[in-house]
């Protein structure tokens, strides 16, 4: 009888691996992707825009509505975005590769 609970969980395990494998995860291609082909943090947009070229949108100015509260800006490229505070990069976050990859939703515009 003791055999027989033990696999249960086993199966369960196996069943749901079944189906989180079907899916890609961004964090996963990230991870595998090299970090050094995004940009830096501390870049100036000048620097970003040197290194890359022009990005494919720039999005509006958000936040700034109190002195605490600095101005983000965002680019966004082909393959990731890039936000700034004032003009320098805080972050650069790898953009969705397909439909079926699962990571973070699109910008708010």
């Amino acid at each position: 009888m003791k055999h027989r609970f033990a696999a249960v969980p086993l199966f369960a395990a196996l069943a749901l691996s079944g189906v989180a494998s079907a899916d890609t995860l961004l964090v996963e291609r990230v991870q595998e992707e090299n970090q050094a082909t995004l940009p830096a943090r501390g870049q100036t947009m000048a620097q970003v825009e040197a290194s890359y070229g022009a990005p494919a949108q720039k999005l509006g100015a958000e936040g700034g509505q109190k002195r605490q509260w600095p101005t983000i800006n965002r680019w966004v490229y082909p393959s990731f975005t890039v936000y700034f505070e004032k003009n320098k990069v805080i972050d650069a976050v790898a953009n969705k590769a397909s439909a079926e990859e699962i990571g973070p939703k699109p910008p708010i515009r």
